[in-house]
């Protein structure tokens, strides 16, 4: 390794030595572009070997006694707190530091001694803050946002006018936006405390640190309270610090609470007393046995930190340059029409090239070729199958995402209202996008991240060609149509293998889908959420057999020469106690299941996809409370499509359908570009249609289904199903169902040439039409008639 002497100065050759330091230090990043330094969980193998080591040669102990051991781990920890202390140059004389599970830990214990305050306290907050800052203003007696940083001056100026107060005050702002990456002025921390003895200053230097020097060396100057995250800053260990000027330490003296050792006597019989320490601040606040292993990581952390990179200073002026050029490439980037493919976001009046006004973030949404925005959604998903790590949505900072995507209030409830959530796949409501894309670099980072990434936006997100975002594809009328089902699938455990239907069997529709189709899931068993093969690929390999002549599901695992069998049977007599009634979260929906609790089920199913996990099913008498969740194609005439369905455990509808000539047509694309042609059973379709074998490649009719709006299959007699719009596609049509590998396609080839209005599609959802209490079944093999949207209108 080379020393901090050896680290070049010139910005070429320290980017090139970053490249190289990379490939043996951060294994973990090769073949990745890691773009989300702002919340960094990345270590260097140096600094896991150094902790290792430290851990294998010395025994240490709880640090609340006098054992050798103990004694060691006390003296450890705080040669940790003063290397910190040094480290941002804050003198022990006038600053304590307090070891907190994480910045947010650190910013609630300010919160919370002012809510002990004898009058309470009134809190003002810059509008660009990390929700846990925000968070605090539900703990004060009062609060305001400044919404702009004029807002701040003014209210600055003001401050010495109400020296009078009678409660205490608490200002709280960013260093860093951990959204746009605007760096605040670090002096309103000392002209607040100069213009008004009763107001305190919390400082969130969490993103701030992460890439710039934080210098407390000006006591006078410094912020009460200060609140920072280590692994930001050296990717381990896991914990916060909150650094405290002790001539304001007298805020914390009213605190209540007391646990292990900040506490010197408690009386409990019959007298309520206690004695709470009355050494340093760390002592009074540090409640419990402290995270011993955590806290001795930090001097390799540091150590190793500063081996690698040199000072912050020199990772300040380096992602500052990588940020620079990326924003104005972003920015410089069109669609063959002209139009800009990137709408950025950054606080007018900082710059790049300024390091007290802007860190190295670059926030921004994406336009396509008609201007309209792309979903977020489809943009990380996209990114997934590249292997680039980077965020989307509201990125915890409310106010700043409000402000970028001028959303006011009213709009943000309402978006609440109709179901999005920071992370939905339904990220654009009304015309304007939810949240955006954030691009944070970090020490670690190089140009070559940076022209990687500027390659993906170029390959999937602008329009070139004309071929990304384009109308559907026109329907192309050859006289009759031949289509036939081909095959017929059913899941009956979300997520996991399918179950093919034998040729010449009737299979039942129902309204909810066809018949066991989805009807079990599995299920973790620490959170009850369903399991879903887009995190977990095994499942894939999980292969369900229907059995009706012994009336069970079987289930085997490819591989393996186990298998379990539980009763088809709804009858809850049927599984006596081996089913439990529980609660279980299926795409965000909270619903009611039978759990089963058989050790054999539970660990059958644990071995298989490697996670403490069960079998569930879905409770009958929940069948109302699910509902199809379709993002319906734009151009959809019909009322049926706009109608909510009943489902069971599927996504979003109740049937999905695919035509092998669009699926033949994709992989004539994929192979054209070296791809390996994706078979039927990725996009896990319960009903496939074929077109007659007589037609010759140049008669087939691909992309037909965009325009139907039902079909009936089985002949004039025969059942009708709605077409209810198309299916969204996300990576997981990458996981191949035989032997669980991810690769990239078909999703790549599909973003490139099935994405409309932001979305990646591919085949239509279907439901059954009214029937009238008829029952409904098909066979493969049978007809399909389909009617098309125009013949509709006509």
């Amino acid at each position: 390794m080379a020393s901090s002497g050896d680290i070049p100065s010139n910005e070429d050759a320290y980017n090139d030595y970053i490249e190289r330091m990379r490939e043996t230090e951060y294994p973990m990043l090769k073949d990745s572009i890691y773009l989300d330094h702002a919340g960094t969980t990345l270590y260097s193998k140096t600094l896991m070997e150094r902790f290792h080591e430290d851990m294998m040669a010395s025994l240490y102990g709880n640090p609340h006694s006098a054992s050798p051991s103990s004694q060691k781990s006390t003296q450890a920890i705080e040669d940790a707190r003063l290397r910190l202390l040094r480290f941002f140059n804050a003198d022990p004389d006038h600053f304590d530091l307090i070891f907190t599970a994480n910045a947010t830990a650190a910013i609630k214990l300010v919160g919370d001694a002012f809510r002990e305050q004898e009058n309470g306290f009134s809190y003002i907050y810059h509008i660009d803050c990390h929700t846990s800052v925000v968070g605090v203003r539900e703990l004060a007696y009062d609060h305001i946002c400044l919404d702009a940083d004029d807002a701040v001056e003014k209210w600055i100026n003001c401050l010495d006018v109400e020296g009078g107060a009678e409660r205490s005050m608490l200002f709280a702002y960013a260093a860093q936006s951990n959204m746009d990456g605007q760096r605040l002025p670090l002096d309103w921390c000392h002209r607040v405390r100069t213009s008004n003895s009763r107001a305190y200053t919390l400082l969130d230097a969490a993103a701030y640190a992460s890439t710039s020097p934080l210098d407390l060396g000006n006591a006078d100057a410094a912020p009460d309270f200060t609140a920072l995250s280590l692994y930001k800053m050296f990717g381990f260990p896991d914990l916060g610090v909150l650094i405290v000027k002790k001539d304001a330490a007298h805020v914390f003296e009213r605190r209540r609470y007391f646990g292990g050792g900040t506490v010197d006597m408690v009386v409990c019989l019959k007298e309520q007393w206690h004695a709470p320490k009355s050494g340093p601040l760390h002592e009074r606040l540090e409640d419990g046995t402290l995270p011993i292993h955590s806290i001795l990581a930090l001097k390799p952390a540091v150590q190793t930190h500063e081996e690698l990179f040199g000072t912050l200073e020199r990772v300040s002026r380096h992602t500052a340059n990588l940020a620079s050029e990326l924003c104005e490439r972003l920015w410089s980037l069109k669609h063959r029409n002209g139009r800009p493919v990137c709408a950025t976001y950054k606080y007018e009046k900082s710059s790049y090239d300024d390091r007290s006004t802007q860190g190295p973030i670059v926030a921004f949404n994406l336009r396509n070729g008609k201007g309209d925005w792309v979903s977020n959604a489809e943009v990380e998903k996209l990114a997934s199958i590249k292997n680039i790590h980077l965020r989307t949505g509201g990125v915890c900072n409310p106010g700043g995402v409000a402000t970028a995507l001028k959303l006011a209030p009213w709009e943000m409830k309402e978006n609440f209202s109709v179901g999005h959530r920071c992370g939905s796949e339904n990220d654009i409501l009304n015309g304007k996008p939810t949240g955006v894309i954030r691009v944070s670099l970090g020490a670690m980072s190089t140009r070559t991240d940076v022209d990687r990434f500027l390659s993906f936006i170029g390959e999937f997100f602008v329009d070139r060609s004309q071929r990304l975002e384009s109308s559907m594809t026109p329907f192309i009328d050859r006289g009759e149509q031949c289509f036939h089902v081909e095959s017929l699938t059913v899941y009956p455990i979300k997520s996991c293998g399918g179950w093919r239907i034998p040729h010449d069997w009737q299979w039942e529709i129902r309204e909810e889908g066809l018949a066991w189709d989805r009807e079990w899931c599995i299920v973790h068993q620490g959170t009850g959420k369903a399991l879903s093969q887009k995190q977990y690929p095994r499942m894939a390999l999980v292969r369900p057999c229907l059995d009706f002549e012994a009336g069970t599901l079987r289930v085997h695992f490819t591989g393996s020469s186990g298998q379990i069998s539980v009763p088809l049977s709804k009858n809850p007599a049927m599984y006596g106690s081996f089913v439990q009634a529980g609660h279980t979260s299926v795409c965000g929906d909270p619903l009611r299941t039978f759990m089963y609790a058989s050790a054999a089920v539970t660990d059958f199913f644990t071995k298989a996809i490697g996670v403490p996990c069960t079998l569930a099913r879905f409770d009958p008498a929940s069948t109302s409370s699910r509902h199809s969740k379709l993002h319906l194609l734009p151009h959809s005439q019909s009322q049926t499509r706009g109608t909510s369905r009943p489902i069971l455990l599927s996504n979003e509808s109740p049937i999905l359908t695919i035509s092998r000539s669009s699926l033949n047509r994709l992989n004539e694309q994929i192979k054209a570009n070296g791809g390996k042609a994706a078979h039927p059973s990725v996009f896990r379709a319960n009903i496939v249609l074929a077109e007659s074998q007589m037609l010759s490649p140049g008669q087939e009719q691909p992309w037909a289904e965009d325009e139907w709006h039902s079909m009936r299959i089985g002949g004039e007699s025969g059942t009708s199903f709605d077409i209810l719009g198309g299916c969204r596609r996300c990576q997981m049509v990458c996981v191949d169902q035989e032997n669980a590998e991810k690769n990239s396609e078909p999703f790549v080839t599909l973003a490139k040439t099935r994405r409309f209005d932001g979305r990646v599609l591919f085949g239509v959802h279907t439901a059954l039409a009214k029937t009238g209490g008829k029952r409904s079944t098909i066979t493969v093999g049978d007809v399909v008639d389909t009617l098309r949207q125009q013949e509709v209108i006509e």
